[in-house]
C-alpha cells in the first residue's frame, strides 16, 4: 500500500513476480552499497539507516527510513545500490522486484506519478537530515533526533543504541550518552525501558531550537 496505494485491481493483472514480506533483526544488513539492486522495499515496522563509508573509513548516515518510506529506489535506474542499508530496530519489510514496478510503470498510469513522489520525498527527507542532523550543538543535534522519532500517537519514541547515534549524528558515543543522561535528569525524556523512552516535546522543541509557529 506504501507504493502501490493509487492502483486499481486491473493494475495489479500485470503483476506475475511475488512481492514478499521480509523481516530482518536489528543490526542486520538489507543491502550493501555495490549489491545488484534487483528489487526496492517498503518498511512496514522498524526502522532502517542507509549509510556511506568515507574513504577513512568513517561512516555517515545519510537518511533514516520510518515505517512507509521506500528504500532502495536507486534500482530503478542503476543496477547497484548506493548506500548500505541496515536495520537499527528490528524491521518488517516489503521486497518488490523492479521488473514488477518496471511493468506497472509502463502500463499503469496511477504509479509513475506516484515513483516521482516518492523520489521527491526521499530527496526532501535527505536535505532534512543533513540539515537537521548534522548542524548546530551536540545538544541540539540529539534533540532534533528524539523529535524525529516521536510516535505522535504515544508521544514517546525507540531511541538507536549509542553508538549508533553518535555515527547518524556526527558526535561521539560519549558525548551521546552523556546528553541523554542530562536529558533523563532533567526531565526532557523519561525512560520507559532501556531505548524506549516518553519526550517532553515542548522542552525538546527549545533544546533543538525548533519553535511552533502557531503557539
Amino acid at each position: 500500500m506504501a507504493l502501490f496505494s493509487d492502483l486499481t485491481d486491473d493494475d495489479f493483472k500485470h503483476v506475475h513476480l511475488p512481492v514478499d514480506d521480509i523481516s530482518i533483526d536489528a543490526g542486520a544488513m538489507l543491502y550493501n552499497a555495490g549489491d545488484r539492486a534487483l528489487s526496492l522495499y517498503t518498511l512496514r515496522h522498524g526502522l532502517v539507516k542507509l549509510t556511506h563509508y568515507l574513504s577513512d573509513g568513517s561512516q555517515r548516515v545519510v537518511r533514516l527510513v520510518r515505517p512507509g518510506g521506500t528504500i532502495g529506489l536507486e534500482a530503478l535506474c542503476s543496477d547497484q545500490f548506493s548506500h548500505y542499508a541496515e536495520a537499527v530496530q528490528d524491521s518488517h519489510l516489503c521486497r518488490i522486484p523492479v521488473a514488477v514496478v518496471e511493468r506497472l510503470d509502463r502500463e499503469s498510469p496511477h504509479l509513475h506519478q506516484q515513483l516521482l513522489q516518492r523520489w521527491h520525498q526521499a530527496v526532501l527527507d535527505s536535505d532534512q537530515w543533513l540539515t537537521q542532523m548534522s548542524t548546530g550543538s551536540a545538544r541540539e543535534r540529539v534533540a532534533r533526533l528524539c523529535l524525529f522519532l516521536r510516535d505522535d500517537k504515544t508521544g514517546t519514541c525507540l531511541l538507536p543504541g549509542r553508538e549508533d547515534i553518535g555515527a547518524m549524528l556526527g558526535i561521539t558515543t560519549e558525548t551521546a550518552s552523556r546528553i541523554i543522561a542530562d536529558f533523563r535528569r532533567r526531565g526532557v525524556v523519561t525512560a520507559l525501558t532501556r531505548s524506549h523512552f516518553s519526550l517532553d516535546s515542548k522542552a525538546l522543541q527549545s533544546v533543538a531550537g525548533i519553535y511552533d509557529e502557531a503557539a
